[in-house]
């Protein structure tokens, strides 16, 4: 049988339930069930604001958004970023018309402080950390810089919910942190995610951006008894980024599980590790210590990445890459050759299937392929 990369496991039932509702009460717009999914966020993770969206790129496009403005950043001010990520990550920085500046990656496959350092210019505004797979890498010495130097620190994090370091969630600690919850992620919807401020005046203006500017969405004034709840101002303009409470309905289902979904990646991952441990051919990127990972990858490093795929795929496993260098495309070719640590795992890297369906023989099948393919 073959085994993908991503397999996402939802509970159809209770998932069918929750939608049930919407429908019944004829609601499946931005309202009841979007307000309990933030709520139930909040206390998930202890953030103290959480308003949900429809992608985690238009949460990461936001956060610069109403930095610039709020601060009054200059079109081609520079954020920190790195090369090893979906690309949405390093578009949400053109989209708000900012600059990005690539910094290298260390062994974690997240920033490398001593790089971000030599990047830091006069124009340095914000620093974008993505916490690849799960793993928190360096991010306390990437916060620590920040903070000492007033960058305004932006999490992404798409691939951390669940990830606690110090027995945190993580996010705590940064101006702000957007979450996804798209379709293969741990709390897999069919497409949203979360965005968290620490500040509440940002929360406050980030759900009037995300409902065209208007001061007051649709759920407020249909809950409303005054005679004039259909009065708004629309204040700035903003864009249609809201989450809706289809989207909702499911991630509270999937939300109830996500501590026991993660356990059980963890438990593949650590299966993957004893496996490949000391197998001179293959290197298993380790998870930061401290970190107790989502685990949304497992990634090795090998010397014929390629080949070793197409041999995999022969036998019906078929494992992704996490990410191609990003100065590789052409939007981003001016960065070329600037982070060779990045360019160096692009070429390397590979994710192995990692799915809530896999069994502890299916881990040593590919295991045992790797081993024999790999060089």
């Amino acid at each position: 049988m073959a085994i993908q990369l991503f397999v996402p496991n939802f509970r159809v039932e209770e998932c069918l339930a929750e939608i049930r509702e919407c429908l019944e009460k004829g609601w499946t717009g931005l309202g009841f069930k979007t307000v309990e999914i933030e709520t139930a966020w909040k206390e998930y993770t202890q953030l103290p604001h959480a308003h949900f969206l429809n992608s985690n790129t238009v949460g990461l496009h936001l956060a610069f958004e109403l930095f610039k403005s709020k601060f009054g950043w200059n079109d081609d001010d520079e954020v920190i970023t790195t090369p090893l990520t979906f690309v949405s990550t390093n578009h949400a920085i053109l989209y708000a018309g900012l600059k990005p500046v690539f910094a290298d990656v260390d062994d974690y496959l997240c920033l490398d402080p001593d790089s971000v350092i030599k990047r830091i210019t006069p124009r340095t505004k914000a620093l974008i950390f993505v916490g690849i797979g799960g793993n928190s890498g360096q991010y306390e010495k990437i916060l620590e810089i920040c903070r000492a130097r007033n960058i305004k620190l932006v999490l992404d994090a798409a691939h951390m919910s669940g990830t606690r370091v110090g027995g945190k969630h993580i996010g705590n600690d940064a101006d702000v942190t957007v979450f996804s919850f798209q379709a293969v992620k741990n709390l897999p919807t069919a497409d949203s995610g979360m965005i968290c401020f620490k500040e509440a005046d940002d929360d406050e203006r980030v759900r009037k951006l995300t409902w065209l500017g208007i001061n007051k969405d649709t759920y407020a004034r249909t809950a409303s008894q005054s005679a004039y709840k259909w009065m708004y101002d629309v204040e700035e303009v903003g864009y249609k980024y809201h989450g809706n409470s289809i989207m909702a309905a499911i991630a509270l289902v999937q939300l109830k599980y996500l501590d026991i979904d993660n356990a059980y990646r963890r438990q593949l991952a650590t299966w993957y590790g004893q496996n490949l441990k000391d197998r001179n051919n293959v290197a298993v990127v380790q998870t930061a210590q401290g970190c107790e990972s989502a685990q949304h990858l497992l990634q090795i490093r090998v010397q014929n990445r390629d080949a070793l795929m197409i041999a995999l795929n022969e036998h019906d496993i078929f494992p992704g890459v996490h990410y191609r260098d990003n100065t590789d495309y052409r939007m981003y070719a001016f960065a070329q050759g600037t982070c060779p640590n990045a360019a160096g795992a692009s070429k390397e890297i590979i994710s192995l299937p990692m799915h809530l369906r896999m069994t502890k023989s299916d881990v040593d099948r590919i295991s045992e392929l790797v081993v024999k393919y790999a060089q």
